[in-house]
């Protein structure tokens, strides 16, 4: 059996079973939507208690996905991945079987726990797939935050409509224990590791300093935008985020590092996130409550909950779809302009709804447009996080991306809930969101893909980038070769004794400590290309099944240097 078709058979149901993860844990964000105005009723508190039940999800996952990211690049992204979703089943139980208030937060938190899924997912993407399958897949994965929010308003309203609405928290259980199945039969553990140990301290440090910043966010209509319990808690997040980083900058294995976070390929492309994150929440919050609204508002479309919900999955539907058309754009022009290219189609979303919002169709004619636009948005973010990292730090860099988006959707919340509270009008007690709210939460969101454009136009080019963009197509490997001529680091072909190229080898790239610096697949052609992080000798490690692993010294001054590496035959045999 050759290499190709072993690595094939190894990795047929990576992309699914990690896609499929990535939709289940986004479920958590949007699972109680449909029932949020009846929590006080259900939990027996006041509106500003039952809020916690969202804002529990929201802290945790935020806390979570760079803590889980760093802790699977050290110990096994697979293996965070189960204990993610392990998590969530256990908090969602926990919801199911209790109608306390302060019970249901902690088993809302723990489902938000499992927010770190979705990086640990782009990590084992990156680490297992052959690199023409590779930017597709991890659109999809990408996507799965705004495909899983977005699927999961029909079916939790459907739910809620003809069932105890506990029954949410059971299904949301089954899904997880399916999930775990699968990535048990169908994902194989990752061998790309990072050095070192886990950062405690630090892990604390960034928790403590998330949960000061992101509490007044979320809370902040509530308290009060200019009260000393806000106003404290920002500046106590300012301090405790600034000690944190003088320290991470300090230490040889931090939980983020700081100097490639300051990079502009990465720097840009997490600010970017937080204004898709800002964009993508927006529609959300407002779509349900316009078609849910009495006509006799004038304006309202008096649609049922489950009618409202239909309405809005096209929104991650469109998503989920618009990940090969991705891929394709990419391959061709590279991620960055497809996140251009998403921003402006999200801008025209949002500029046609300030003028669609009178019948339920237009709705989803909005839905459609602004999920193509997210969809090619979020897609692009993972490629332009791994362009410009190593392997060995890939969970942790995917997991800071992903916390970018839930501090924009965080900051989503906060601000359209306050604009739609403060130009409410109030008819027998009760607040009604107006016209002039909803256009007013679209063109706050439409500001937001305006700045993050901006954000995006300061990414460096490929033709500029030290490291290759990381192109996803099978028009790749006809092109590799003229690419590696221009890449500085090493580049070659992979040989069996015979002289024939050796397709979907391994080659890893070790520093003179004995760390890895670096991995990549050969093509059909058994051509392979590894970017290198500095001057000096190096080790390059090659494997394939069917042959004994090679190991062979090469040095690197400024120059690409093309290195042929000759695979030996014989009885030690790679599985």
């Amino acid at each position: 059996m050759t290499q190709s078709t072993t690595h094939q058979r190894g990795t047929r149901g990576v992309v699914p079973v990690l896609a499929f993860a990535g939709i289940v844990v986004a479920v958590m964000q949007t699972l109680l939507v449909p029932v949020i105005k009846d929590l006080p009723t259900l939990l027996s508190t006041t509106p500003s208690n039952a809020t916690w039940v969202m804002t529990a999800t929201l802290l945790a996952g935020a806390v979570s996905t760079p803590i889980m990211g760093r802790l699977g690049d050290l110990y096994g992204k697979r293996r965070m991945l189960l204990t993610s979703l392990a998590v969530m089943v256990v908090g969602s139980l926990v919801c199911g079987f209790t109608d306390d208030l302060v019970v249901m937060i902690v088993g809302r938190a723990l489902q938000g726990f499992a927010m770190g899924a979705i990086p640990l997912g782009i990590g084992l993407m990156r680490d297992e797939l052959p690199r023409e399958k590779l930017g597709s897949a991890m659109a999809l994965m990408s996507s799965s935050i705004g495909v899983g929010g977005g699927l999961a308003l029909p079916l939790a309203a459907l739910t809620a409509q003809h069932a105890d609405w506990h029954a949410l928290f059971f299904g949301a259980a089954a899904l997880g224990v399916i999930s775990m199945l699968l990535t048990v039969l169908f994902v194989p553990e990752s061998t790309v590791k990072a050095q070192g140990t886990f950062d405690v301290l630090g892990a604390l440090g960034l928790s403590a300093g998330l949960v000061l910043f992101l509490l007044p966010i979320t809370k902040g209509s509530d308290w009060g935008w200019t009260s000393g319990m806000t106003l404290g808690l920002f500046g106590a997040a300012a301090l405790v985020l600034v000690l944190w980083g003088v320290m991470e900058l300090r230490l040889k294995a931090p939980l983020v590092d700081l100097r490639t976070t300051a990079r502009p390929a990465v720097l840009f492309t997490n600010l970017a996130s937080i204004m898709v994150g800002v964009a993508f929440y927006a529609i959300s919050l407002v779509l349900p409550q316009l078609l849910q609204l009495p006509t006799a508002t004038g304006y309202g479309l008096g649609q049922s909950m489950v009618v409202a919900g239909l309405c809005v999955a096209p929104l991650g539907l469109t998503m989920m779809f618009t990940a090969p058309v991705y891929a394709r754009l990419s391959a061709k022009y590279g991620p960055k302009v497809t996140l251009i290219l998403g921003m402006l189609i999200i801008a025209i979303g949002y500029g046609a709804g300030l003028g669609l919002m009178s019948a339920a169709w237009q709705t989803i004619i909005i839905a459609v447009v602004v999920g193509a636009g997210i969809g090619l948005a979020y897609s692009s973010l993972p490629a332009l996080i791994i362009g410009a990292v190593p392997p060995s730090e890939t969970g942790a860099a995917n997991g800071l991306n992903t916390l970018m988006r839930s501090i924009g959707t965080s900051v989503s919340s906060a601000v359209i809930g306050m604009v739609l509270a403060n130009t409410a009008n109030h008819v027998g007690g009760v607040a009604v969101p107006t016209m002039t709210g909803f256009r007013t939460s679209f063109l706050i969101a439409t500001g937001a893909v305006a700045l993050g454009l901006v954000f995006a136009l300061f990414l460096p080019s490929a033709r500029r980038s030290a490291k290759p963009q990381l192109r996803a197509s099978s028009e790749e490997d006809a092109n590799l070769r003229a690419a590696t001529e221009a890449l500085a680091g090493f580049h070659g072909r992979v040989l069996s004794p015979s002289g024939a190229p050796v397709a979907r080898a391994k080659v890893t790239l070790i520093d003179r400590r004995g760390r890895q610096a670096g991995s990549a697949l050969t093509d059909e052609g058994g051509r392979y290309a590894l970017p290198v992080p500095g001057d000096g000798s190096y080790v390059l490690a090659a494997t394939a099944a069917g042959h004994a692993p090679l190991a062979s010294a090469a040095a690197y001054r400024e120059a690409a240097v093309e290195v042929d590496l000759l695979l030996p035959g014989g009885s030690d045999v790679l599985a």
